[in-house]
């Protein structure tokens, strides 16, 4: 039977958010100014925090987020400027996703990379097992997010754990910042691997049955009692405070 877990407060979000950034940052997944993480924020449904536009990831601190709401509105009354894609997107996802914390989206070369090949993630290592048929598709459709779009965003997400966004980059959603993270490594690990194996081999990879793929998803998330990132992420942690402990200000 799952853990009761005890309820999460702003404070430990926005510390974990912080250091998701600057996690994401040292192992170069970000993109100058772009792209976003976003964490809902316990007890206000309909509103999350988010990277100030023109901050870099390694400058993010707990204390810096932006709040704003799904309407595309900063309602923390800082007035900071928030990039509007990412209200298209995140704002989209936290709607149609009330049951998750965390979004993020990223544009590393190896994610883009994976959102142009047709066949997408395989079955080719563990890491991409954990992620058997959690991935949904989402088609280009340019840099604009109308309401139209939004809601086949959503859709293509569903309840899965992730979209790809074709020749654009990988979107993952986690119940937790930690989980969320965990699976954005997998993948990118996952994608690395595959990537790499096709280069050397003409682009024929080895790839296991779905019945086998499908088996190892369900002994690596078990009952479900314990998510990704459990584990890892006070270990992660610990590395950053070793390091840089002002994201937590």
């Amino acid at each position: 039977m799952p853990t009761l877990r005890p309820e999460r407060t702003e404070a430990q979000v926005r510390i974990d958010l912080a250091a998701a950034y600057r996690l994401a940052a040292q192992r170069g997944w970000d993109d100058t100014v772009y792209t976003h993480l976003s964490a809902a924020v316990p007890g206000e449904p309909g509103v999350y925090l988010i990277n100030r536009f023109g901050a870099r990831f390694d400058e993010i601190t707990a204390s810096s987020l932006v709040k704003v709401n799904t309407g595309g509105e900063v309602v923390d009354g800082s007035g900071s400027r928030v990039n509007p894609s990412g209200f298209a997107i995140h704002g989209a996802v936290h709607t149609a996703r009330p049951d998750v914390e965390c979004v993020m989206h990223l544009h590393t070369a190896t994610g883009v990379a994976l959102a142009m090949l047709p066949g997408g993630l395989q079955s080719t290592s563990q890491w991409a097992m954990r992620l058997h048929g959690r991935l949904g598709r989402h088609g280009y459709e340019g840099l604009a997010f109308g309401a139209d779009e939004q809601a086949r965003l959503a859709a293509n997400l569903g309840q899965l754990d992730g979209v790809i966004l074709e020749n654009h980059g990988p979107l993952m959603v986690g119940r937790t910042v930690a989980e969320a993270w965990m699976l954005m490594y997998l993948l990118d690990r996952a994608a690395q691997a595959q990537l790499s194996a096709m280069a050397t081999c003409g682009g024929r990879v080895q790839v296991v049955s779905d019945e086998l793929a499908a088996l190892t998803y369900r002994q690596w998330v078990g009952d479900g009692s314990e998510r990704d990132g459990d584990i890892e992420w006070p270990a992660l942690l610990r590395g950053l405070d070793a390091t840089d402990p002002s994201y937590r200000h």
